[in-house]
């Protein structure tokens, strides 16, 4: 099959989504790559079933210009189109991943159940990716590169030109008779994938003029190292008793400690990729393995990093989501018809229920949460006691006995969340009652 052929058939894997997708979006910048992307997709889906998605960065006085040239293009070939300013402000890894970040915050909001995102990254990008995480220490999952298709916020995002070289797609577009835009920025070798790009891909190419097919192939050999490190986390936390808590999960601290520390740094590491969140790097797994998991046993100690948070508590390790809320220090209404969200983000939700949890005579009550100095009495005790044992003793972790609401009816304790319910306030049996639950998605 020659090149041209091939590429005429780079849709041929992904038909069978791209059938039952409810919309096709595609991110087009307006360089070669997007134009020709957007021009094959166009030859081979219905016009109106794609959307144009171009994001306006704002950092070249061309953007504009950029941008009016997208859109008579979409004009001109029947799809609609759609585009968005964005605002990149420069972090720790400079201004190429903010505007990457920004971009595809946009990406994952338009994106609906259903839809695919198709982006035209190509080989040339992909061995960039490699070389750039290699230099920056990536593990082998940095070093698989680019996937080809991933989940994207509602629906999927799809890399179709991933197998094709520049210089083959760049050849199509001019046999298309396809006008682009030149980013005049790829030409700054300040930017590093631009001095890689420039300075040393060229090195490279002149010693090793097969380096593409060589850097390709140790990506495809690391995302199977990578998947077989997965699998292995996947069974040790079985193992390790996982379960799940409020705000997070946890896992035995005694099992844990009988892996060997290759085998529970890995654990951590793919322990937090497996909920959605960020994988921590060596520095944060050390850090949680010296600090949380060795520490006394009488000892809680933390390890935060970006929105999560280790610890431990009843020999268990925890791994917690963070959230930006703040809980509200006045009393607040529940009229007990409705799940009621907290400031902080919990939710207390009730269900209707017979002979057991709180009575429903209680027609509505105060949320508080704990100031100091709180007793009561939970049904089927002998004695009241205070708060802070009685949540000790019921093993609410430490972090989260702040947080637990109060209900009260006037000035009188009547139910600390979903623990228990205090005495004289539970429904009788044959009464009907209403279950109190107290969901916690994050702190």
């Amino acid at each position: 099959m020659n090149k041209q052929s091939s590429l005429e058939r780079f849709l041929t894997p992904w038909m069978q989504v791209v059938d039952n997708a409810s919309q096709i979006l595609v991110g087009v910048s307006g360089g070669m790559d997007s134009i020709l992307l957007l021009t094959l997709l166009h030859k081979q889906i219905d016009p109106q079933r794609i959307k144009v998605i171009h994001i306006n960065h704002g950092l070249s006085a061309n953007a504009d210009h950029w941008q009016t040239q997208v859109c008579e293009y979409c004009d001109q070939i029947g799809v609609s189109f759609y585009t968005e300013k964005v605002a990149v402000i420069a972090s720790g890894d400079g201004i190429e991943a903010a505007a990457r970040e920004a971009r595809y915050t946009v990406f994952e909001r338009l994106l609906e159940q259903g839809d695919l995102l198709f982006l035209a990254h190509h080989a040339d990008d992909q061995v960039e990716t490699v070389l750039y995480r290699l230099l920056r220490g990536a593990g082998s999952k940095g070093l698989a590169g680019i996937p080809a298709s991933r989940p994207l916020g509602k629906g999927a995002l799809i890399r179709p030109l991933l197998d094709f070289r520049k210089l083959e797609l760049e050849h199509q577009a001019q046999l298309l008779g396809l006008k682009w835009v030149e980013d005049e920025s790829n030409s700054d070798n300040r930017f590093d994938r631009n001095y890689l790009r420039n300075k040393v891909i060229p090195v490279l190419s002149a010693r090793w003029p097969e380096y593409a097919q060589s850097v390709m192939r140790s990506a495809v050999l690391s995302g199977q190292s990578d998947q077989l490190a997965k699998d292995l986390a996947t069974e040790d936390l079985i193992d390790l008793d996982s379960r799940e808590e409020r705000a997070g999960w946890s896992i035995s601290l005694e099992a844990m400690k009988s892996l060997s520390a290759l085998r529970q740094k890995n654990s951590l590491r793919y322990w937090s990729e497996m909920q959605g969140l960020s994988a921590p790097g060596p520095k944060i797994i050390d850090e949680i393995l010296s600090s949380v998991v060795d520490a006394r046993a009488d000892a809680n100690p933390q390890v935060v990093w970006q929105f999560q948070c280790w610890g431990r508590f009843q020999d268990r390790l925890y791994l917690l989501k963070l959230g930006s809320a703040e809980m509200q220090s006045q009393p607040m209404e529940w009229d007990l018809q409705s799940p009621m969200r907290l400031t902080d983000n919990s939710e207390l939700q009730l269900a209707a229920c017979d002979g057991r949890g709180l009575s429903a005579k209680v027609a509505t009550v105060q949320v508080r949460y704990r100031q100091g100095g709180e007793r009561c009495k939970p049904v089927d005790r002998n004695h009241s006691n205070s708060l802070k044992k009685l949540l000790q003793e019921y093993q609410l972790p430490p972090w989260l006995r702040d947080r637990v609401p109060l209900l009260y009816v006037e000035d009188q304790l009547v139910a600390v969340g979903d623990l228990w319910i205090c005495e004289g306030w539970s429904a009788e049996a044959g009464e009907k009652g209403l279950e109190i639950t107290w969901q916690v998605d994050s702190l």
